[in-house]
């Protein structure tokens, strides 16, 4: 079973993604800030973390630089989500670190898709 965090402070849309997740035999842990996503990464490893760019306490930007320079879940991928649809925003999450990046709105479906390839390309690699 993978496990992944869900960093993401809107409730319905973290709710959709959860059980989207869960139907796919993913274990989903939540974080509704970045503050709280940072402590359970401390806490724990992830395969996968979906991570939200605005969101209270500590952005995602935020969230990923502080992983990345501390060398937290070394080998976690993570895929920013964002209202910030622009290339420069984009351009600035995978420059923080992040590995893959959907610009909101997105379907559940499409979410899905990049999950799984991600999670393949994890596997192929270990």
């Amino acid at each position: 079973m993978k496990r992944i965090l869900l960093a993401e402070d809107d409730e319905i849309l973290r709710m959709l993604i959860v059980d989207t997740l869960e139907d796919e035999d993913c274990q989903v842990d939540e974080a509704v800030d970045g503050l709280e996503a940072l402590g359970l990464l401390q806490e724990g490893q992830y395969d996968l973390v979906i991570i939200d760019y605005m969101m209270p306490a500590y952005s995602g930007l935020e969230v990923i630089e502080q992983v990345r320079q501390e060398g937290i879940n070394t080998n976690v991928a993570i895929l920013m989500l964002s209202a910030k649809s622009q290339l420069s925003e984009q351009e600035k999450a995978i420059g923080a670190g992040a590995d893959y990046f959907i610009a909101k709105p997105f379907s559940p479906l499409e979410l899905l898709d990049k999950v799984r390839d991600i999670l393949d390309e994890k596997n192929k690699i270990q």
